[in-house]
C-alpha cells in the first residue's frame, strides 16, 4: 500500500506569551494559519516488520527522534495495528528551524495518511488528541485553516477562515533557538502584545487589513544580536505593500500578507535577490478529515 500527501507549513498570525506555567512551559495565545507551501509525504506499508525513514536531507534524524517516524508509532500504538513494514519518503520543502512548524505538518501529514490508508477513521479530534504526544503544533497541523492556539499550542479553537490572499514567506541564512529565546522572555515584562481579539473579531467580520496591521509575535523583542535581518525582511516586505508582516514562530523566518497577487509577486522577486530561501504562497482552507 502506497499513499502520498501534503504537508502544509503553518504561519503565526499572532504570537503572545501569556505565563509560565508549572511544568516549566510557556502558556501563549496564537492565531496560526496554515498556508500551500508544503513538504510531500509518501508512505509505503507492506507486509513485514521495521520502520524506515528517507528525505535526502542530513540534517534531518532517521529514526524515532524524526517526527514523522514519532507519528508512525503512535498511529500503530493506538490503533493496534501490527505486521507492517513502514516506509516514510519526505520531499523537503519547507525550510527546517523556521518556525514554520515543517516537522510537526509532516508529523500530521504521516497521521492523516496512515489513517486514510487503513481506513482506521479515527477523525479529527482524535487525530489531533493523538498528535498532542507527537509535538505542541502537530494537533493544529492536522486540519489546519485559521485557529487559535491556546496552551501549549493544543487547545484549538475554530476561527473565521482568514480570506484567500498571498503569503511572502523568507528565512534569513540563520536560525535560532527556541528554548534560548524562550529563556529570554519575562511574561511580567512584556511591553508591545498583538491584539489577537482585535484580529479574532477582523477576521469575523472579514476585514483582513484591520487583521494584518494588528499582527504581532512577542518574540521579536527577545531577540539575540545579529538579528537585524528580521526587521530588515520585515521593512522590505512592508515597502512591497504587505498589508502586515511578522516573524513567525519562534523564527527565523518572516511573512507578509498581501491582498495583491501582483504586488506579492513583486515582492517576492525583490527580496529573493538577497535571501535564498524565499516562497510565494497562498493561505489555505481547514482540511476535511
Amino acid at each position: 500500500m502506497v499513499e502520498t500527501g501534503l504537508a502544509f507549513a503553518k504561519i503565526n498570525i499572532s504570537l503572545d506569551i501569556v505565563s509560565k506555567m508549572d511544568d516549566g512551559y510557556h502558556f501563549i495565545n496564537t492565531v496560526m494559519q496554515s498556508v500551500s507551501l508544503s513538504d510531500e509525504i509518501t508512505i509505503d506499508c507492506s507486509p513485514g516488520e521495521g520502520m524506515a525513514i528517507e528525505s535526502g536531507a542530513p540534517y534531518l534524524p532517521g529514526d524515532e527522534r524524526n517526527i514523522a517516524v514519532k507519528a508512525a508509532m503512535a498511529f500503530f500504538s493506538y490503533t493496534g495495528i501490527g505486521g507492517f513494514r513502514t516506509s516514510i519518503r519526505i520531499k523537503k520543502r519547507i525550510p527546517v528551524c523556521a518556525g514554520l512548524g515543517g516537522g510537526s505538518s509532516d508529523g500530521a501529514c504521516t497521521l492523516r495518511i496512515l489513517d486514510r490508508m487503513f481506513k482506521s477513521n479515527i477523525g479529527a479530534a482524535e487525530l489531533e488528541k493523538l498528535g498532542r504526544s507527537v509535538g505542541s503544533d502537530v494537533p493544529f497541523c492536522i486540519a489546519g485553516g485559521t485557529r487559535l492556539a491556546e496552551g501549549r499550542g493544543e487547545i484549538l479553537t475554530d476561527l473565521p477562515g482568514i480570506p484567500r490572499c498571498s503569503v511572502v514567506i523568507c528565512k534569513p541564512p540563520f536560525s535560532f533557538s527556541t528554548p534560548e529565546l524562550f529563556g529570554r522572555v519575562n511574561c511580567d515584562k512584556i511591553h508591545a502584545r498583538p491584539d489577537t481579539a482585535g484580529i479574532i473579531r477582523a477576521l469575523g467580520s472579514g476585514d483582513l487589513k484591520s487583521a494584518a496591521r494588528r499582527m504581532y509575535n512577542v518574540f521579536e523583542d527577545v531577540l539575540p544580536r545579529g538579528a537585524r535581518d528580521i526587521a530588515d525582511i520585515k521593512y522590505s516586505l512592508l515597502d512591497s505593500g504587505a498589508l502586515g508582516a511578522a516573524m513567525t514562530g519562534s523564527g527565523s523566518a518572516v511573512f507578509g500578507i498581501f491582498d495583491d497577487e501582483c504586488r506579492a509577486q513583486k515582492a517576492y522577486e525583490a527580496i529573493r535577490r538577497d535571501y535564498k530561501e524565499c516562497f510565494l504562497a497562498e493561505t489555505t482552507e481547514k482540511l476535511e478529515i
